[in-house]
């Protein structure tokens, strides 16, 4: 009988000695393995842990794979440019089901994920997603920002995109082969098996290309068979989420597998769509946080909408249109930022915990209900994705003091992720208790934590970005220190009218008229002050007689909140500051000949014969 082995394998080969240097990895790891169970607990002071990293984290019993982050390289000056965005928002425009398409739209609508069609944004920003994935951290799936952790949760998918968030796992028992994906082809799209090989050939995977769905499928109307209403659904589903909640990084290709959840239309409603499309882009990012990655996949629709949320003031422009009843990323107009990346990095390193909208739903919750879904608490998965998800790391996002979070857990292997699929049935069993989340805030937003908080997470995160040496100087900090011709003296007070404009425009339409004019009016009332105050320091000059109407400096902001616009009564001279600079014209040197005396308009025009003698003394006149 062969030797027994201390895994409980057998083996006929002979057993080999390890040497010194295996015994000290072995003795190595068994002390880096034990760590505390809990990060409140004091650590050993003989326990060894990882060497830190420069500019954190101190601590890696967390970031244990930070030594390959792209934050890593660029501290140590090595930078990437922005990442290229897979965003197919603009394809959904090329198939669009009209009226002569209606049955497909039916149960399109009967899916749940019709409103991937309309709330999904043709324009991503390519500074701000790559600012923020470069503060992605795979071991906790959260941003690691300056004031502490932040994620993108399943109350916000379920408030931003309006799809599914229960249900069952999308699940793949294992990956698909090329006959297999050809076979499902001719099964569910009707396809020939010659078109079905000569499509996957192209791809050079299970795979088929987004062009050749459209191409093949998109012609078919009412009028057609029943069948082939049924196989275009299909090939239309399959295109929706191919060019939203399951964007690869192919950017022109979708995997047939995905075909396989669309094999009983009147089922697609009971997937948690919403749980998938997180594990993904969860996935994507974690991805993208390599430095030698290039490119960032994903539903990046899902990505921008939530940074508008939580950070207006910095980033969102909201479309006063928007009605609350309609998915939270139709209530933003997406543009790309003016910033380069490094600048959106310093903001971000700037950021402070009081700049961020923590709960972006509390007033809406009628229309956005929350979801008891979203405190579960173990690993959310797509296919043979899984992903851990942490609510006990961001309790502030849910409206509770944020204390220290137990340790993440490490998601299991894909080929035991089936084992998930009850534990996600089960799910009422597997939320934060009562105990774990608790106690709330006593301002809501206002985003407290616990005081040893901040000592902690200064210790496991990396919450500078930009390092201070590679800095652009210009920041917030640094206003003070300009020139004083090149600082102007309103600022706090412009500051102040320009962050109160901005919380009436994001209310969008369903607020009040009176709260509406009476922001307004205070703003007004800022921004005049300021104008009377630098006004008063220096002498007004008087207006010129010429001037009719006011100058743009003095002119009202608006007028009163009444149907009639009188003209004001009376208007101040702007001050001097807002005059240009008189032009001073020097005399004209003795050798320029005088200019030609004004025509009087009243004489009559001289004819052709006059002007031609005219000009033939003057050719006369340069010869001599």
């Amino acid at each position: 009988m062969p030797p027994r082995t201390r895994g409980g394998y057998t083996s006929t080969a002979p057993r080999r000695r390890p040497t010194g240097s295996e015994r000290r990895r072995r003795v190595q790891l068994r002390e880096v393995e034990p760590v505390v169970e809990h990060p409140q607990h004091d650590r050993d002071e003989t326990e060894e842990v990882l060497e830190g990293a420069p500019g954190g984290p101190i601590d890696r019993c967390i970031l244990r794979s930070f030594d390959k982050h792209v934050a890593a390289k660029i501290w140590l000056g090595e930078d990437r440019a922005p990442l290229k965005l897979v965003n197919h928002g603009a394809k959904l425009q090329l198939w669009v089901l009209d009226a002569e398409r209606s049955r497909i739209s039916e149960t399109v609508q009967r899916s749940g994920l019709a409103q991937l069609i309309s709330c999904s944004h043709r324009v991503a920003s390519r500074p701000m997603l790559s600012a923020f994935c470069e503060r992605w951290q795979p071991e906790t799936t959260t941003f690691h920002l300056p004031f502490g952790e932040m994620t993108i949760t399943l109350d916000d998918v379920a408030s931003i995109l309006h799809i599914p968030i229960t249900g069952s796992m999308i699940s793949f028992s294992q990956p698909l082969r090329v006959d297999d994906a050809n076979a499902l082809l001719v099964e569910l799209l009707g396809t020939t098996d010659v078109e079905a090989s000569r499509e996957t050939e192209q791809c050079r995977s299970p795979s088929v290309r987004l062009l050749w769905l459209r191409e093949n499928f998109s012609t078919i109307t009412d009028v057609s068979s029943d069948d082939d209403i049924e196989f275009a659904t299909r090939a239309f589903l399959l295109h929706l989420v191919s060019c939203t909640l399951f964007a690869d990084k192919s950017a022109t290709s979708v995997g047939v597998v995905y075909l396989e959840l669309f094999r009983d239309l009147s089922m697609v409603g009971r997937y948690a769509w919403g749980a998938a499309c997180l594990a993904f882009l969860y996935r994507q990012l974690t991805t993208a946080t390599r430095f030698e990655v290039r490119q960032l996949g994903g539903y990046l629709t899902l990505l921008q909408a939530w940074i508008y949320e939580h950070f207006p003031e910095m980033f969102s422009s909201p479309d006063l249109s928007y009605i609350e009843s309609r998915p939270r990323a139709l209530r933003w107009r997406p543009h790309v930022i003016p910033d380069s990346l490094q600048s959106v990095r310093e903001r971000l390193d700037r950021l402070q915990s009081s700049d961020v909208c923590w709960e972006p739903y509390v007033d809406h919750r009628v229309e956005h209900p929350f979801p008891d879904i979203a405190w579960f608490s173990g690993c959310i998965k797509c296919g043979l994705v899984v992903e851990p998800y942490h609510p006990e790391r961001v309790l502030r996002q849910f409206g509770y003091i944020q204390t220290i979070p137990p340790r993440p857990f490490a998601p299991p292997r894909p080929e035991r992720s089936i084992l998930l699929d009850q534990y996600w049935e089960r799910w009422t069993d597997h939320v934060l208790t009562d105990q774990s989340r608790g106690r709330r805030c006593q301002d809501s937003g206002s985003g407290e934590s616990v005081a040893e908080y901040m000592v902690w997470y200064d210790r496991i995160s990396h919450r500078i970005v930009q390092p201070p040496h590679l800095r652009s100087g210009f920041t917030t900090d640094a206003r003070s220190s300009l020139p004083s011709h090149t600082a102007s003296t309103s600022d706090s007070r412009n500051a102040r009218a320009l962050t109160l404009l901005r919380r009436v425009i994001s209310g969008g339409r369903q607020q009040s008229g009176d709260y509406f004019w009476g922001a307004l009016n205070e703003a007004h009332s800022i921004l005049a002050g300021s104008d009377e105050t630098s006004a008063s320091h220096s002498t007004p000059s008087p207006a010129p007689a010429s001037h009719s109407t006011p100058s743009p400096a003095t002119r009202p902001f608006f007028s009163p909140p009444t149907f009639v616009y009188p003209p004001p009564a009376s208007v101040d001279p702007p001050p001097p500051s807002y005059d240009p600079p008189p032009l001073i014209v020097p005399p004209p040197p003795a050798s320029v000949a005088p200019p030609a005396p004004a025509v009087d308009p009243s004489a009559p025009a001289p004819d052709s014969t006059t002007c031609t003698a005219v000009y033939v003394r003057s050719k006369r006149k340069k010869k001599t």
